[in-house]
């Protein structure tokens, strides 16, 4: 049996990129995923917000998006945004993931796809969990799980638009309660979407997102259509996240925004924190240098979108989200949704 000291479980970004880090550092890193192709299985649309753009340096990324158009469920006035700065880059995943295999593999680490957790062959001195919203490794560690969600799908495919890069949101708790559909077209490829909470939803999935794209008008495709889709923790990040044995990151940590539902600018920075925290632990000994990992805290974070994503969660008829679109057209109402979509 390998004896390694870190043992990351789920080849996501996150996973991958505490993987990394780690590998960087010095540490002897296993990283397992029961993916046998990372081609396949992918659930993210791949969204990358300003913020995350101009402090790390990422590869294969679509043209930048700096318009959005904001629909009510009648898809009659709605509110359009253009920022000056370019807000959103769609990652080509497939390439995103392979590239991030590639820097871990080359800092030291060992990525075996195939493989589920537990890796028999594989004895770590501490376990990471990056293996997504229903995280089995939470589990096992005795950590605390997601129980706030919503499910998505989603398909892309290439297209030749020719428009201008564009992030089309449709609230209508009817095709997305709790949340919006989506199109995304930034004049490469089209990301056409739905997510909302299971409970409400009134059809299958498959059977809400054709009656979307039949009543909004999308990109035709140029290539092969992908589809996406999965659970999306909305509660914000848990409480207990770490313990001696282990901890969580990512969507396994519930490192989403609870409003956006945008989980990779948190899964980034909170791979540093994971990473650097890991090391701390294993060279010193000292179990205290994990209260640095403190769920608790990081979760006050998200309080304010907690709230706003109780409000979202709310509106169940058509006519109420109309009713909201006459303040979202005021000065405020449009400044406080550029607030939240361009930071």
């Amino acid at each position: 049996m390998d004896t390694v000291d870190v043992l990351v479980v789920g080849a996501g970004l996150a996973g991958l990129r505490t993987a990394r880090l780690l590998a960087e550092a010095g540490l002897d890193v296993a990283v397992c995923e029961r993916r046998g192709s990372l081609d396949t299985g992918i659930r993210t649309t791949g969204i990358f917000v300003r913020r995350t753009l101009e402090d790390f340096d990422l590869p294969h990324l679509g043209p930048a998006v700096r318009k959005v158009v904001l629909y009510p469920p009648s898809l009659r006035r709605p509110v359009e945004l253009t920022s000056s700065r370019d807000e959103f880059r769609v990652g080509h995943m497939e390439g995103v993931y392979a590239q991030a295999v590639e820097d871990a593999e080359r800092a030291g680490a060992q990525v075996t796809l195939g493989t589920s957790y537990p890796a028999k062959a594989t004895k770590a001195r501490f376990t990471i969990g990056a293996d997504g919203a229903r995280s089995t490794v939470a589990r096992q560690l005795g950590l605390d799980v997601n129980r706030t969600m919503i499910t998505g799908i989603e398909e892309v495919y290439p297209v030749a638009s020719g428009t201008t890069p564009t992030f089309h949101c449709v609230l209508d708790p009817r095709l997305a309660p709790g949340y919006l559909a989506w199109v995304i077209d930034d004049g490469e490829h089209a990301h056409i979407g739905l997510a909302g909470r299971a409970d409400r939803f009134t059809a299958p999935l498959p059977q809400l997102l054709q009656r979307f794209k039949d009543s909004f008008p999308t990109p035709a495709p140029t290539g092969p259509v992908r589809r996406r889709g999965g659970p999306i923790p909305v509660g914000g990040v848990l409480r207990r996240i770490v313990n001696t044995e282990g901890l969580l990151v990512g969507d396994a940590a519930g490192a989403v925004s609870p409003l956006t539902a945008g989980g990779l600018d948190p899964c980034m920075r909170m791979s540093e924190l994971a990473a650097s925290v890991t090391f701390d632990y294993l060279r010193s000994g000292n179990r205290y240098v994990l209260e640095h990992y403190d769920g608790a805290n990081l979760r006050r974070r998200y309080l304010v979108r907690k709230a706003m994503r109780r409000g979202l969660s709310m509106v169940r008829q058509p006519g109420v989200a109309e009713a909201a679109f006459t303040g979202l057209r005021t000065w405020l109402g449009r400044a406080v949704a550029a607030r939240i979509l361009f930071t």
